[in-house]
């Protein structure tokens, strides 16, 4: 009786384990505060990849960056939703670029951005401040939810 006791408990253990992985992988992570410090190195990596230096007379915008590779299936569907949020933000005070990075090209940047699995979407803001990240398929909903404060200039106090 001991046995299936412990059986069952190692069972439960590892089926809670098992959905709780789960749920993780993949998981949107986004938040309203920056999440890394922008370094020199990683300006120049993000310069480099396509993502222009911000100028008077080209000021950066909110930026959606995805990681893909001919080999990746799943980054065709990533494509399909990205452009058509981008489409859809077209007319927005402040529309977002849309930026791919094949994996294969830059992996100094994928090293610097800590991006493990293919595809992995990110949206930075002008500052090049991570405001978004996401491993596997974006919703697109999530991509609108984060691109949304992003787009529209800040409300003046006057």
């Amino acid at each position: 009786m001991t046995g299936i006791t412990l059986l069952l408990i190692a069972l439960f253990a590892a089926v809670v384990f098992g959905l709780v992985w789960r749920r993780r992988q993949g998981a949107v992570r986004s938040t309203g505060e920056t999440t890394a410090v922008v370094t020199d190195q990683r300006r120049l990596l993000l310069e480099a990849a396509g993502i222009g230096p911000q100028s008077p007379e080209h000021p950066r915008r909110a930026t959606v960056l995805h990681f893909s590779a001919d080999w990746c299936g799943p980054c065709a569907a990533v494509r399909r939703v990205v452009g058509q949020v981008v489409a859809d933000l077209a007319g927005e005070p402040e529309p977002p670029v849309e930026v791919e990075v094949d994996i294969d090209e830059y992996p100094a940047l994928a090293k610097e951005l800590g991006v493990l699995s293919l595809p992995t979407t990110f949206i930075l803001d002008a500052d090049l401040q991570q405001r978004f990240r996401v491993s596997g398929v974006p919703a697109a909903t999530d991509l609108r939810a984060a691109l949304g404060p992003l787009t529209r200039p800040p409300a003046s106090n006057s």
